[in-house]
């Protein structure tokens, strides 16, 4: 379907998440038709690995009320600005390791899933909501990881073919896991072709959607096809820090 058709399968309160890592393999061409939609879908709980550029352009807009993400920022490009800026947003406090568990509880089909992490930190005070439990067998104490999932993954690929099975090369963040535990999988892909019978990375069954999107990461990067635009990300932040989001995020899709 058309990128367009595919932004429109997104709405307001859901659980949207991203994939790709920091500013590598971005669903960005996808964000910025999500917000060309009037009236803009609201209230959505952002789901990242990392969050980045593609994550606080919906910050800034307005979209987001919930974070649930181990790192946002904008890597060597600095703070990630709307979302240092933002006073109205949930942040759920997660780790690598509590968003690998929930996944994982996830796809097993339970409730949570037991592991070691946070056990001699402050996490668990930062999230009360995480309990921990006596391991039946050893006596062992484990902190017990609540089962994550989303209404909606958005997922940029190199290459996909026309039943959905995609390839994203060698830096899959936990893609492969989102595509698993969502309602509706959409691939934006550089490339399409008819049919991929090797080097599969997320299969056709589980998705929803495809559609082609050249280009589709950037400013991200998305190796080998291209790097990171670095010096559109530091007009972003300069933009941003000099009060002109809503002019830059009018002029990128503008011309987009």
């Amino acid at each position: 379907m058309s990128l367009a058709e595919a932004a429109s399968l997104v709405q307001s309160g859901q659980t949207l998440a991203l994939g790709g890592v920091t500013l590598y393999r971005r669903p960005v061409a996808f964000v910025y038709e999500l917000l060309r939609r009037d009236p803009r879908v609201r209230d959505l709980t952002l789901l990242c690995f990392t969050a980045g550029y593609e994550s606080d352009l919906l910050v800034g807009a307005g979209c987001v009320s919930r974070v649930r993400s181990c790192y946002f920022g904008l890597e060597i490009f600095g703070f990630a600005p709307m979302f240092t800026a933002a006073r109205n947003i949930e942040v759920t406090q997660e780790t690598e390791g509590s968003l690998a568990a929930g996944l994982r509880a996830t796809m097993a089909g339970v409730g949570f899933m037991p592991a070691l992490g946070w056990l001699g930190t402050d996490m668990l005070k930062l999230r009360p909501d995480v309990k921990c439990i006596t391991d039946p067998y050893t006596g062992q104490e484990l902190v017990a990881f609540p089962a994550l999932s989303c209404d909606v993954a958005v997922i940029h690929a190199l290459v996909a073919d026309r039943n959905g099975n995609a390839r994203l090369n060698a830096n899959r963040g936990v893609d492969a896991e989102l595509a698993l535990v969502a309602k509706t999988v959409i691939i934006t892909a550089e490339e399409i072709v008819d049919e991929m019978t090797s080097d599969v990375d997320i299969v056709g069954a589980l998705v929803t959607a495809v559609a082609h999107t050249p280009r589709g990461a950037w400013p991200t990067s998305c190796y080998p096809d291209y790097p990171v635009g670095g010096t559109e990300i530091l007009r972003y932040v300069d933009e941003c820090n000099a009060g002109g989001f809503d002019a830059f995020l009018a002029g990128v899709l503008a011309n987009t």
